[in-house]
């Protein structure tokens, strides 16, 4: 087995990685007998188990449990959020096993246009803002 990029890893050398998690956790999953739609299921539920370790980092760094006090600092947040964004990357892979890191970007590029000024669009402070319904 080759050795995994520890430092100095670029974007486009992850998704080999993030790829190669998707199709073990797959694998393993069909020897189980679990069909693709439970597999997307559960990987989406771990997004949001993860999302939930990173909230209560979160809390623990800013004190807020009074009964935790300061239990984690703004290292432990940063370990779980990268453990989100992960998960995420998995599950998107396993999803779309032929081309999700193509879709990744073009939906990157999609919604990045929302917030990055660009040709024939303002930057978004300088949209106007929009109408209040009351």
């Amino acid at each position: 087995m080759s050795e995994l990029p520890v430092t100095g890893t670029r974007t486009q050398d992850l998704w080999p990685l993030i790829e190669r998690l998707a199709e073990s956790f797959a694998r393993r999953d069909d020897e189980r007998g679990v069909s693709a739609e439970e597999q997307w299921t559960l990987q989406v539920l771990k997004i949001g188990e993860e999302f939930g370790e990173a909230a209560q980092a979160v809390i623990g760094a800013r004190g807020t449990n009074p009964r935790k006090g300061y239990s984690h600092g703004w290292p432990d947040v940063q370990a779980e959020v990268a453990d989100t964004a992960i998960t995420a990357l998995v599950a998107l892979a396993r999803m779309r096993p032929d081309d999700a890191a193509d879709y990744l970007a073009r939906h990157l590029r999609a919604k990045s246009e929302r917030f990055l000024p660009g040709p024939n669009r303002p930057s978004p402070d300088e949209r106007p803002d929009p109408p209040v319904h009351r």
